[in-house]
């Protein structure tokens, strides 16, 4: 049985306003198959991302004192850092996204080290490493050391000791990870 062409074009526009009413009275996007695809890639995604930058965090070693000499054994066999993937040190800001502040900041080093970070890829981590770094150490009371480097620019983790071990650096990427990951809360 062939239509008109007016017979269909009015079942046409009745078959349109009823898919509409129909949407209306459930509540159901026009594209809902499309909408809940993109939901479906954004979670995924989100979640590929998250794991991403969780196992690939490029440190950038910003050693000013004694505490610089125990970042260096971190690279030793006894650490094992190449094991969480964090022995890849970059020598630039542009290829980092951690920064690992050992030692004493005096004032004056204070612009290079803004200028550092703002450098840094984004997200952006720091890592405050021995007691100099996290509240001036021994020197706190002279006038050109700063009381922490979490005056300057936000500080990710904490790791403490003077000299902090290397160890400790090991487990502060690891809680770094957990910070990423949205298991530890500021």
């Amino acid at each position: 049985m062939d239509y008109t062409e007016e017979e269909f074009l009015n079942a046409e526009q009745e078959m349109s306003r009823l898919t509409s009413q129909s949407m209306q009275k459930y509540g159901i996007k026009p594209n809902v198959l499309f909408g809940k695809l993109s939901d479906i890639t954004a979670a995924i995604s989100k979640g590929v991302v998250q794991w991403s930058r969780r196992s690939s965090l490029w440190p950038m070693q910003f050693g000013l004192a004694c505490c610089a000499m125990e970042l260096f054994d971190f690279g030793s066999p006894r650490i094992d850092a190449e094991r969480g993937g964090y022995l890849l040190f970059r020598g630039t800001p542009r290829q980092s996204d951690v920064m690992i502040v050992a030692g004493w900041i005096t004032k004056s080093m204070i612009p290079e080290i803004k200028r550092m970070y703002e450098q840094m890829l984004s997200p952006k981590y720091v890592i405050s490493y021995g007691e100099c770094a996290t509240c001036g150490g021994p020197w706190w009371e002279s006038y050109n050391i700063i009381k922490g480097i979490d005056q300057v620019m936000p500080v990710d983790v904490y790791v403490a000791g003077c000299p902090p071990k290397p160890e400790n650096l090991f487990t502060a990427f690891l809680k770094l990870q957990n910070k990423i990951d949205g298991k530890i809360e500021d």
